[in-house]
């Protein structure tokens, strides 16, 4: 069993780890106090061909597999959650369900753009009377004429209000619940299209996440993405490559919190002599670290089995549940090892402290995965 990286998934992570230590670093805890979205690091991680990373390049993608990308959202997340759930968002989401079930026409319109970076996607799902049951899809889609009628609404949007590309699942057939709900491509200006920042929030205060009202929204007929009635399907296809990115973005955050824990420890000096020393310390290190590990490998192991083509609906639940989990583990030892300065926001282990939690809730809580992750077993 090979577990080394090849070539050029270890060029990309150390592209993004270098660019994410010098570009990201020295100015993401003033996007985050400002709660101000990061578009010139944007901009920036699309010139690095990251908002395409996984798409083929005749639609304007680099043409990486899953690993590479997986890699290179935990590289970002090390240095800031906010811009890896960005990257995530846009290419898992969004970008990947045009990918997914797009027709060629729609594929050339809208991923190329995606794909290159010149416009962000958001992915539209979740409401605020349907979380976890998300077949309880409570906006609408009538079909009148040549046009689709949308009504309704859409709450945690992430890109919600900054981006150019939405994919909206609206109820088509709601008796049909899961099996009535089609997915449809709006375009940002679209006239009755709302979006409502969201910006009181616990964390990743540098991303952007808004509610979405949609009132008599008109929208081609072509603009019908995939097969009718069979959004909410290939929705959940699109979410096993989601909680994939999710799982390397928590990664990213523990990962983050365990490497400033190992120098704070070495720095900070109690009973004349660093707390490193000490082997209440040096227990909670050795947890972290081991259960990042074992995190990481489930994070690859999903991701390789992605980029064979094999279903990996169960291995990336189960990926985004522990590694979550984990590192939201990680992140509470960080602080309680910073002590009274990891409850300051001068040490980055207090904003992975409050950014990690969303992946334990994002694209399915923990106790959704736990489900997921039995179905698979009992099915």
């Amino acid at each position: 069993m090979d577990f080394r990286l090849t070539e050029q998934q270890q060029l990309i992570q150390q592209t993004v780890r270098e660019f994410a230590e010098k570009e990201i670093a020295p100015v993401i805890a003033d996007y985050n106090k400002r709660y101000a979205f990061p578009w010139p690091i944007v901009k920036q991680l699309a010139s690095l061909g990251i908002l395409g990373i996984i798409f083929p390049p005749e639609y304007g993608g680099a043409g990486m597999d899953y690993v590479s990308y997986a890699l290179a959202v935990e590289e970002l997340s090390r240095v800031d959650g906010s811009v890896g759930i960005t990257v995530a968002a846009h290419v898992s989401l969004c970008s990947n369900h045009i990918y997914l079930a797009g027709t060629e026409e729609q594929k050339r319109r809208y991923l190329v753009p995606l794909a290159r970076g010149e416009v962000l996607g958001a992915w539209g799902l979740t409401e605020p009377n349907a979380g976890s049951d998300a077949s309880g899809t409570e906006t609408q889609a009538v079909l009148d004429g040549d046009t689709w009628v949308l009504n309704g609404s859409k709450i945690f949007i992430t890109h919600g209000s900054v981006a150019g590309v939405y994919v909206i699942m609206a109820a088509t057939a709601r008796e049909k619940k899961q099996h009535g709900i089609s997915a449809f491509i709006v375009e940002r200006d679209t006239p009755g299209l709302k979006a409502i920042p969201m910006k009181e929030k616990l964390g990743l205060h540098a991303s952007d996440t808004a509610q979405l009202i949609l009132e008599d929204v008109r929208v081609p007929r072509d603009n019908l993405l995939g097969r009718q009635n069979e959004g909410f399907i290939d929705a959940l296809k699109v979410l096993d490559g989601g909680r994939i990115s999710i799982a390397a973005m928590a990664l990213g955050l523990g990962r983050g919190a365990l490497e400033e824990s190992i120098k704070y420890a070495k720095q900070r000096q109690q009973f004349g002599q660093p707390i490193a020393h000490f082997q209440a310390i040096q227990f909670k290190l050795a947890d972290m670290v081991t259960e990042l590990d074992a995190a990481r490998l489930l994070v690859l192991r999903a991701a390789a089995r992605k980029d064979q083509g094999l279903v990996v609906t169960k291995e990336a639940a189960m990926a985004k549940l522990f590694a979550s989990e984990a590192a939201m583990r990680a992140c509470n030892q960080a602080v309680q090892i910073h002590g009274g300065y990891g409850y300051m926001r001068d040490y980055p282990v207090e904003r992975y402290f409050r950014d990690v939690k969303l992946c334990e809730i994002g694209e399915g809580t923990s106790e959704i995965q736990r489900l997921v992750i039995a179905r698979q077993l009992l099915r």
